[in-house]
């Protein structure tokens, strides 16, 4: 079909995942919808950024909306499968995603992608934006539309339009959140004007070139204490050399150089990232990508070339390089004010050895999430830890991040009607953006976005004036990609009564605990499971050594806080050598 590009339905500014997710939903909404990317790729973070070992919603429960397709598609596409690292239960190259994302837009007739943009200025009326210019190519263009969402990392919008919007730090006063530094603070240590947002990363790629030879220092102690020169002292100090490299190893042994240690985060002159001044954002991204590049030369160096640069982002990402990212990894930016806002107390369990935050429920107790996230809170500056309230608990054999839900409220400005927000930008404190900023959950916000974008033209509504419940029901009800609104632990995104017990939630109907089903997936045997007494977990299989055991899956999670012995039982799963774990995904 031909669409309009003088008028659209839903424009979206994108850029960033959640941008491209939105666009994807508001089309097969059926809204005319136009995406615009400042880059060639329309990835975000899980492409375009290199971010290739994605954190959080690991879990089956959480494994649903667009993330839980987008999983699933690449299990289909990488044939060494997604097992390589040991910061994520998933690694992938990114041209992989980004083709994926492409061939899920080409795949809609309703939407137009124009890449290679820049946003030169935002149209209002009263409390409406209604049209965006961009420059494409040096051909000035003015597109009008309905509904505008911001799919950027760093919120490109909201100045253009004079949204309402946050950035930096809020003070413990303003929201009595347990983690934030008090008024006192920050008017008194100059970090945190110097610190405004969590530090980005300019994510280099890196090659492992074959095994280590037999004479490699790493072959006999794999944590071979090894002094990187500064900036980087320190870099190897907790894992050792090997582990700092394979955290982020990806398929065909190339490396995603993503290192918060005394690596690759990059912590000064942060605020040239926010200016209008685009030639001080040039130089930062010079300084960054420098940056990068010197700590994989000096990785280079200390493993005696097994580690190279690698080739992972072709010319048609037009990245400075192949073996650099083609954006940067940005963790925060500005934060819309919203109808709804998520500070750190709808993050964190409601007492002790409990599992779930308050979800986030109205006066008439009625559930306003549209997305689910887990992630455990995690906050990059330079220095020591930021020290954060526990928001995790041992669950199938590992630690993982207790479950947390996103308000539709959250995407929506407070005064901009027709403005919905699709990334890291929605109404978030500082101090939540270290749990709401990871790819999953983004991923599934920008589906919220789309899917309420659509339902607006649909329905001749602002996306402001839309019933929550009607938003909700497409969401799980989505013939392509159900998304879940209710956190249960007990029902993954397989399981055969996933809708019904979705919509008994909304429904506020009491529910049992759900049947106990798995999915049959990787090598298949009997073996020895033995717990710890902590929450963790060994197997040993036939002739095989000892190793840790860990699950994703709620019914072998229920089998395994059953034993208290070691116990011979049939297990299938997945080995991931990187991170010394075998990965089940069912138990007799």
């Amino acid at each position: 079909m031909t669409i309009s590009l003088d008028s659209v339905d839903v424009l979206v500014w994108g850029g960033g995942t959640g941008g491209a997710s939105a666009a994807i939903q508001a089309a097969r909404g059926g809204a005319t919808t136009l995406l615009l990317t400042p880059g060639a790729w329309l990835g975000g973070m899980v492409s375009a950024a290199g971010v290739c070992c994605p954190d959080g919603n690991e879990l089956t429960p959480w494994q649903t909306g667009l993330w839980g397709a987008f999983l699933r598609e690449l299990e289909t596409r990488e044939p060494e499968g997604l097992d390589h690292n040991w910061v994520s239960c998933f690694g992938y190259r990114p041209l992989t995603a980004e083709t994926i994302l492409q061939n899920w837009l080409q795949q809609e007739e309703k939407v137009v992608w124009w890449s290679c943009c820049q946003l030169l200025s935002v149209e209002r009326e009263g409390c409406l934006i209604t049209a965006l210019k961009v420059d494409v190519g040096g051909e000035i263009r003015r597109v009008r539309c309905r509904v505008v969402i911001d799919g950027s990392d760093r919120g490109d919008l909201l100045p253009l339009a004079n949204v309402p919007f946050r950035l930096g730090w809020e003070p413990q006063e303003q929201w009595t959140e347990p983690s934030a530094p008090s008024q006192e603070r920050l008017d008194a240590d100059p970090f945190f004007r110097i610190q405004p947002v969590q530090s980005p990363t300019w994510v280099v790629m890196g090659q492992l070139r074959g095994d280590q030879p037999a004479d490699h220092p790493l072959q006999n102690d794999p944590r071979v204490p090894v002094q990187l020169p500064p900036p980087f002292h320190g870099a190897c100090d907790t894992f050792g050399l090997e582990k700092t490299i394979t955290y982020g190893r990806l398929p065909s042994g190339l490396v995603m150089l993503n290192w918060p240690l005394h690596g690759n985060d990059w912590h000064r002159g942060l605020e040239r990232a926010f200016l209008t001044d685009s030639s001080q954002e040039a130089e930062l991204f010079r300084e960054m990508q420098q940056h990068s590049l010197c700590f994989a030369h000096e990785l280079r160096k200390a493993t005696d070339g097994w580690l190279q640069l690698g080739e992972a982002f072709p010319s048609d990402a037009a990245s400075p390089a192949p073996w650099l990212a083609a954006m940067p990894y940005w963790r925060e930016g500005r934060r819309v004010v919203g109808r709804a806002t998520v500070i750190e107390q709808n993050l964190l369990p409601l007492a002790e050895g409990r599992r779930l935050p308050g979800p986030p429920v109205n006066d008439r107790c009625v559930l306003e999430s549209i997305a689910v996230g887990n992630y455990a809170n995690d906050h990059h500056y330079p220095g020591d830890d930021w020290p954060l309230a526990p928001k995790s608990c041992r669950w199938g054999g590992r630690w993982t991040g207790t479950p947390f839900c996103i308000p539709f409220g959250a995407l929506l400005s407070n005064e901009t009607e027709n403005l919905l927000m699709a990334d890291k930008g929605f109404s978030a404190s500082h101090m939540a953006n270290g749990a709401t900023r990871l790819q999953p959950l983004i991923m599934n916000i920008g589906q919220a976005a789309g899917a309420a974008a659509a339902l607006a033209v649909e329905t001749g509504r602002q996306p402001s004036e839309l019933s929550l419940r009607s938003l909700q029901d497409r969401l799980i009800g989505d013939a392509m990609a159900p998304s879940a609104v209710a956190p249960l632990w007990d029902t993954p995104w397989h399981h055969s009564q996933w809708l019904e017990r979705q919509t008994a939630v909304l429904e506020q109907n009491s529910l049992a605990a759900a049947r106990p089903e798995t999915l049959d997936k990787g090598r298949s045997g009997h073996g020895m499971v033995s717990p710890d007494g902590e929450g963790g977990y060994t197997v040993q299989l036939e002739d095989d050594e000892p190793r840790q055991l860990i699950t994703l899956e709620p019914a072998v999670n229920a089998g395994l806080e059953t034993l208290d012995k070691p116990t011979k039982v049939m297990i299938q799963g997945t080995d991931n050598p990187w991170g010394g774990w075998f990965r089940c995904s069912s138990m007799q």
